[in-house]
């Protein structure tokens, strides 16, 4: 098993995205890329931890390789907007990928790239690369949210 983790906006539409591809066996929601140790829900919402809402990924590379996954993310979200998804906004939701190895780092610069040259977007893919930092799994009420509360969407439309 590998892991992959992805910063795309609110977590639990992103959760509920990866949870349905083949491949995956477990997407966590959590907090990553920040200075506090084991944040609460609470403080990564104050935007003063430096932490990320993202999806931990646990995926089988025989079933489902990490170009997939990148794949999906960038239809998950708006790549363009710098610290923002919809009406969420603050660094906790900014767009970012954490590689776990220097293989998925060399695949998501290049993925990254290629979407930039596309022509998808108007402007720039702001998102961001780093290496994997220490993840902090959320509270478990924000486990498998959509599926606990019956949802399809973060959003109200």
């Amino acid at each position: 098993m590998e892991k992959a983790t992805f910063g795309a906006g609110c977590f639990w539409g992103v959760e509920s995205a990866f949870r349905q591809l083949e491949g995956v066996i477990d997407a966590a929601v959590g907090y990553s890329g920040g200075h506090t140790s084991d944040p609460s829900y609470r403080e990564v919402c104050s935007g003063q931890t430096g932490h990320a809402e993202v999806v931990e990924v646990t995926f089988d590379p025989e079933k489902t390789c990490f170009e997939t996954l990148l794949d999906s993310f960038w239809k998950m979200h708006d790549p363009t907007t710098r610290n923002r998804q919809g009406p969420d906004i603050g660094t906790q939701y900014r767009s970012i990928i954490f590689f776990h190895n220097t293989h998925q780092q060399s695949l998501a610069t290049t993925s990254k790239e290629k979407l930039s040259k596309s022509g998808r977007y108007r402007n720039p893919v702001v998102t961001e690369i780093e290496s994997a930092q220490t993840f902090y799994r959320a509270e478990d009420y924000h486990q498998q949210y959509f599926e606990k509360n019956g949802l399809s969407s973060c959003h109200v439309t």
